[in-house]
């Protein structure tokens, strides 16, 4: 995931935050006091994206800040600001002109807003952009959640089961990101952020065509791919339920509208309802691309029409086939809810928004918004009690969070590492898994954050699924991760079996884990062992990094891009991420937003 230099970051979320984590959010505070801050705005609209603020002194600074601040006040100067940022953003060539016009107008409103309710002041903004000597940041303050004061109970190690016991097998589908405008034969080359459309105009080259069944681009999935999956994981059925974490529309943010969104919830959840049938259990998590504008959750105390109800309420009614009452209760207050799978087995699914580097609402409040942290406690400390087993779903790997929710999620799994017994996310797209180590070492291993592989192709990517192979259902059960599957739909034989499309595609096993990296399960501690084998075994790395990217490869990951790799995999927390791309003098990786 990209860290961005905060100085870069406050604006850019109001104009890109579909495309990369831009260089702008989280920069400069619009804040200040003057007779005249019409004419600071109209200024700022011409200098403020080619300003060197180390160049200007702290007071300076300040008092710029106290102007915008006052300037935000007048409905006049927040067209200015957005007319600021949408110029900004055509300058600065980060997107097509009508894109960076379409973005501005659709963030403006929700991101003016949580300026406006931020806790941002001149001292901080100027202290993040002129230097600690001028002020403190903090917005982003570490907090902590409390722990009950019940001691931790002694850990087992836990051990295989018995031959023949029996396994419960888990779909997981992630980041289905449906494209309703795709158009085969279209350009999958464009401009724009997102192509294979049907204003992607017409491809300079045929080989560069968008294909029947999905695109190596920046493409997503048209429907019929997204049926095609779900015949197909019917037929290879039974299922003893399902996890599924979101992201279900395109990736066209730009242009995105409350009624598409919740059209794509309703369609694709329909029809997982239709293929899989009425007897399979679907638990749904939220994505970071349901919400529009991208990345917009209001904590549960903004309410009217800036509040998430418009997007949580139709979930609630959408899901209520799969889950009970309370737990819709909870997912209408802040999109997480808990539920029993089967008795010793729990569900956690969790609003991973409420981490998300990019929410900006988070700027007016990110200490455990929505309490959800400590909710998640509450029902670990429940669990505990009655010697019930937790599986946590999210989208959003915790790794990748605001570094105080990552912090403190690390600090919940150390204390109920015998409760927590999986832990099931999506968001990168990748094949790939983070470590969690005790926190007194940092060498013990008590969990794993396991990532699975988008369906969607963005970007160049083969669409693909997870199965997962979970102890199972009988007195005594670990209610851990044995063995997964990843199965995939080959785009290259797909598109042009004897140069035409094939009819009905075969989406086939890619690999197994344990049969294709020599392990008896996929414990933590095997895991750990499978990480540390990486280090001096070159070609057991690059299977892992073919795997990585659903069996579509351009080349092999060697030197800098191993060492940020292997960072990646050892630290399920983020600022052990950020230390270990430090120390290796390592660029932080990129995702598709």
């Amino acid at each position: 995931m990209t860290q961005l230099p905060l100085p870069q970051l406050r604006f850019g979320v109001l104009t890109c935050a579909l495309l990369i984590v831009l260089p702008f959010y989280a920069s400069c505070h619009p804040t200040l006091i003057s007779d005249q801050p019409q004419f600071v705005m109209e200024r700022l609209s011409l200098q403020m994206f080619r300003f060197n603020w180390t160049s200007i002194s702290c007071r300076a600074c300040q008092v710029l800040f106290t102007i915008l601040d006052v300037a935000l006040l007048s409905d006049i100067n927040e067209e200015r600001v957005a007319r600021a940022v949408g110029e900004a953003c055509i300058r600065l060539h980060l997107a097509d002109e009508q894109v960076c016009r379409d973005i501005t107008e659709l963030f403006r409103d929700d991101f003016i807003r949580a300026l406006q309710e931020s806790l941002l002041w001149p001292s901080e903004a100027c202290g993040l952009l002129v230097g600690p000597p001028c002020g403190k940041f903090d917005i982003y303050a570490s907090w902590n959640i409390t722990l009950p004061k019940d001691p931790k109970p002694p850990v087992t190690p836990p051990v295989p089961p018995k031959p023949g016991s029996p396994k419960s097998r888990v779909l997981f589908l992630t980041d289905i990101h449906w494209d309703n405008e795709y158009a085969t034969g279209s350009a999958a080359d464009c401009k724009e952020p997102l192509c294979c459309r049907n204003d992607s105009d017409t491809p300079k080259w045929r080989r560069r065509e968008a294909g029947y069944w999905g695109t190596y681009s920046k493409c997503d999935l048209p429907f019929w791919t997204v049926e095609n999956l779900l015949e197909n994981v019917a037929r290879a059925g039974p299922w003893d339920w399902v996890y599924w974490t979101g992201d279900i529309p395109a990736h066209n943010v730009w242009s995105q509208t409350r009624k598409q969104q919740l059209s794509a919830l309703t369609v694709v959840t329909t029809l997982i309802q239709k293929h899989l049938g009425p007897n399979v259990t679907v638990y749904p998590a939220i994505g970071n691309h349901e919400s529009t504008p991208v990345n917009s959750f209001p904590p549960p105390f903004v309410h009217g029409n800036r509040s998430s109800a418009w997007l949580y309420d139709t979930m609630a009614d959408e899901w209520s086939k799969w889950l009970p009452e309370q737990a819709l209760k909870s997912l209408r207050y802040g999109g997480f809810y808990t539920m029993q799978i089967q008795p010793g087995l729990r569900l956690v699914s969790l609003n991973m928004n409420f981490c998300a580097r990019e929410n900006f609402w988070l700027m007016v409040n990110s200490t455990d918004p929505a309490n959800q942290l400590q909710w998640l406690v509450h029902i670990l400390q429940a669990s505990e009690d009655k010697g019930e087993k937790v599986h946590i779903i999210g989208h959003i790997p915790p790794g990748l969070c605001l570094g105080s929710w990552s912090w403190n999620y690390y600090h919940i799994v150390n204390r109920y590492e015998s409760t927590i017994t999986g832990q099931f996310f999506g968001h990168t797209h990748f094949d790939e898994f983070q470590m969690l180590y005790d926190e007194e070492t940092l060498t013990r291993p008590l969990g794993v954050a396991f990532i699975s592989p988008s369906v969607t192709t963005y970007i160049n990517l083969n669409p693909g699924y997870r199965v997962y192979y979970v102890d199972g259902n009988y007195q005594g059960s670990s209610r851990l991760v044995l063995d997964h599957e990843t199965y995939i739909l080959n785009l290259t034989e797909a598109n042009h079996k004897l140069g035409e499309p094939q009819e009905n595609p075969k989406w086939t096993l890619l690999y197994r884990a344990t049969a294709a990296y020599g392990l008896s399960s996929l414990f933590p501690s095997d895991l750990d062992g499978l990480v540390r084998g990486f280090i001096g075994d070159d070609r057991l790395f690059q299977k892992f990094w073919y795997f990585r990217h659903k069996g579509h490869v351009s080349e092999p990951c060697k030197e800098t891009c191993k060492t940020a790799v292997m960072c990646f995999l050892q630290s399920g927390r983020y600022d052990l991420l950020q230390q270990c791309d430090l120390l290796n003098g390592v660029k932080v990786r990129k995702i598709p937003c």
